[in-house]
């Protein structure tokens, strides 16, 4: 058999097992990396004695769906729907999905022109509550559109409330996304979704474990949360309570040793109860996408200073800045009242208040110095003069 042939029975052994075993199953995973795909694919067709790790009950089943599944009439219903299948070792797999072991999955069924390797080396998970409020869905929007423009892949769900606005947030900015489905990539869900998500697919990716036409299960959602985790940098949890599916994600990440990152919100809600108790382990605080890029970003990408905006003012050298401070606030002062407040001789603070008259923060008033209208009012609202 040649290296093309091999390949293409790898192919289609690959995409009969995602008819056959659910994702994340770590006694399949297993099953491929000691045997190889071809094995396991024999194994299931003859129904022999089960593999390890299953029943008797459990292998039948599994057998049986060996038996109905049609890895060829897949490959072509996806080319139909512009969708490709991704199999590990695949110039376009992400490799550091690897980090989940046997619970990697079979492969990826992708919707979207850009390549998932190259956009997942980039990329930051935004996820959290589907019943979110108007503060978790606005703070969502805005982290992902400042990814979006600064060059970060934002990677959620799909799902309603902080997945949707994760997305439309990115999709806004011009920037790009992926949604990670817990369904076949070409049964958009939820179905409120379907204009969002073929938008997706057409400005980002679209990409699920589950072969064409398969349908969510509660089970499913959870366990796509473990690529969403291992396909990014780190996680930001929006709004999330107690019992929270966006937690599995967090615990993933932290578990892959990813950044783990939560938006604090009152703590009055019980939507944010979830994301405070991940706050009170090892996730990090974050609150804008400075914060985000700092723990995410490579060397040197750090977040600026918090400090205010810098004034007219702070421009000034500091002798100068020093005569300024010496005036009083009302009224007026002579100039050897003012170099004894500024510490300096009397000529020098001269020199300064004329610099100071020429940008507007003083002028002569007899034979003293005071502050200019502009410059009180600046005083007590943090502007310059002007």
């Amino acid at each position: 058999m040649s290296a093309d042939d091999e390949a293409g029975e790898e192919l289609l052994g690959r995409v009969l097992l995602t008819r056959v075993i659910e994702p994340g199953d770590e006694a399949g995973g297993r099953w491929v990396r000691e045997l190889g795909v071809g094995a396991v694919v024999r194994r299931l067709g003859e129904g022999g004695a089960p593999l390890p790790g299953v029943s008797g009950t459990r292998w039948a089943g599994l057998v049986a769906r060996a038996q109905a599944a049609r890895p060829r009439r897949d490959l072509e219903a996806a080319r139909d729907a512009g969708m490709r299948f991704v199999s590990p070792g695949d110039a376009e797999w992400p490799g550091q999905l690897d980090d989940l072991g046997d619970a990697r999955p079979l492969g990826l069924w992708v919707r979207g022109r850009p390549s998932l390797r190259m956009w997942a080396l980039r990329s930051v998970a935004v996820v959290g509550a589907r019943a979110c409020t108007e503060y978790g869905a606005h703070m969502a929007a805005t982290l992902a559109a400042g990814l979006a423009e600064q060059g970060w892949v934002v990677v959620s769900g799909g799902a309603y409330g902080v997945d949707g606005a994760a997305h439309r947030g990115a999709l806004g900015a011009g920037g790009a996304t992926v949604a990670v489905l817990a369904c076949g990539v070409d049964r958009p869900y939820p179905r409120g979704h379907t204009q969002l998500i073929s938008r997706i697919a057409e400005q980002g990716l679209v990409i699920g474990e589950l072969p064409p036409g398969d349908h969510p299960t509660p089970s499913r959602f959870i366990l796509r949360n473990r690529v969403i985790a291992a396909l990014t940098r780190g996680t930001v949890v929006v709004e999330a309570a107690h019992r929270s599916g966006s937690l599995v994600t967090a615990r993933a990440a932290q578990r892959l040793g990813r950044h783990t990152m939560g938006v604090p919100g009152p703590a009055t809600s019980g939507l944010s109860a979830g994301v405070h108790d991940l706050l009170r382990g090892e996730a990090a605080l974050v609150t804008d996408v400075a914060d985000i890029v700092e723990l995410v970003g490579d060397m040197g990408e750090l977040a600026p200073d918090r400090r205010g905006p810098v004034l007219p003012r702070d421009l000034l050298e500091p002798a100068t800045r020093q005569v300024l401070a010496a005036l009083p606030g009302r009224g007026s002062a002579r100039p050897d009242e003012i170099a004894r407040s500024a510490q300096t001789a009397q000529d020098d603070a001269i020199a300064r208040l004329y610099e100071l008259r020429a940008l507007g923060y003083v002028e002569r008033h007899g034979d003293g110095w005071k502050l200019t209208r502009q410059a009180v009012m600046s005083v007590r609202d943090g502007r310059g003069p002007g």
